[in-house]
């Protein structure tokens, strides 16, 4: 009897050891999952930048994406990741300027000279000087900006503009809001609001003198057909950035925190390159079309626009920053 006992606690101890031994091993594996909350559709080219980066990382993380803001309204992710609703958002950083006003710097005209400018500018000590503000005052980690496309004065009249000066006095639609007739000002247009979807009526009739948008929107929302010349003022170097949660991003070692980092900049650099391929075909669709398009003096438009941008908002940027980010 107390053999038979002595043999049933050995093979009971025997296969808790192993349950025990296993368990750690199912957690270990445990992937932790990231939603993300972004306002495009799954068609967006920006879409499968994110398949491709949670193709890469698929090992330690699964994906969720909710597309069209169908989990968060628009301007309302970044609270929701603050509050660990949401792990992973594509955020536009007029948000995070909302509640660091230091960063309305990243969102001003001309302080991108192009896309590698941008990039540059974020991975230099400038920029991660901001990507510590994010982390430290609102617990975010942004990750890597993601370019959406260069605005561009699109203009009916055939009047050459070269400087800010030639722009005095054309209606130029901006989208309402203050933000955004601030940067109408100061390309040296008189801004005027008009909603998205009645730009190309008001074209048509003459109510507005031109709009300013990405080639890619201007050739889907057909501005080209009501326009006469696309004038390449690359005011705007429009990006969102890919962000994560503080507390996620905090959890990782660093070789993990280097591995996140390098997916996504691996995913954002082809998508990238893919786009901007693309730009360039629609630009030279509209010269094959006969639409004049050209360069302005770049120079003169930046130098007229961060006067106005410092004026307004300088203040409020950290001591230097922008300078050093023009030296970049």
């Amino acid at each position: 009897m107390h053999s038979r006992l002595t043999r049933r606690f050995v093979i009971v101890a025997g296969a808790l050891a192993i349950a025990l031994a296993v368990i750690p091993a199912v957690f270990a594996q445990a992937k932790t999952k990231l939603r993300l909350s972004c306002a495009f559709a799954e068609q967006d080219p920006r879409a499968d930048a994110y398949r491709a980066f949670a193709d890469l990382i698929k090992d330690d993380f699964d994906f969720e994406p909710y597309w069209l803001n169908s989990l968060f309204k628009q301007g309302t992710e970044l609270v929701a990741l603050q509050r660990e609703n949401v792990e992973l958002v594509n955020l536009a950083p007029a948000d995070i300027s909302k509640q660091i006003p230091a960063w309305s710097l990243m969102t001003s005209a001309y302080l991108f000279r192009d896309v590698d400018h941008m990039r540059k500018v974020f991975k230099s000590d400038v920029g991660k000087e901001f990507i510590k503000m994010a982390h430290d005052q609102l617990g975010i980690q942004v990750i890597v900006p993601v370019y959406f496309g260069s605005r561009n004065v699109n203009l009916k009249p055939d009047k050459k503009i070269t400087t800010p000066a030639d722009l005095a006095g054309v209606k130029l639609r901006m989208p309402p809001g203050e933000f955004w007739q601030f940067l109408g000002e100061s390309i040296g247009a008189t801004p005027t609001p008009v909603a998205f979807a009645e730009t190309y009526t008001a074209l048509q009739t003459g109510a507005i003198d031109g709009q300013d948008n990405p080639p890619l929107n201007t050739q889907l929302m057909k501005f080209n057909e009501v326009t006469t010349q696309y004038v390449l003022t690359g005011h705007v170097i429009g990006y969102d950035v890919m962000a994560v949660s503080g507390k996620i991003w905090d959890a990782m070692s660093p070789e993990q925190q280097a591995k996140f980092q390098a997916a996504a900049d691996k995913a954002i650099d082809d998508y990238q390159a893919k786009f901007i391929a693309g730009e360039q075909g629609v630009l030279d669709s509209f010269k094959a079309a006969g639409m004049k398009v050209y360069t302005p003096d770049v120079e003169a438009f930046r130098t007229y626009a961060q006067k106005k941008y410092i004026e307004k908002y300088g203040k409020d940027w950290p001591k230097d920053a922008i300078e050093r980010i023009n030296a970049l």
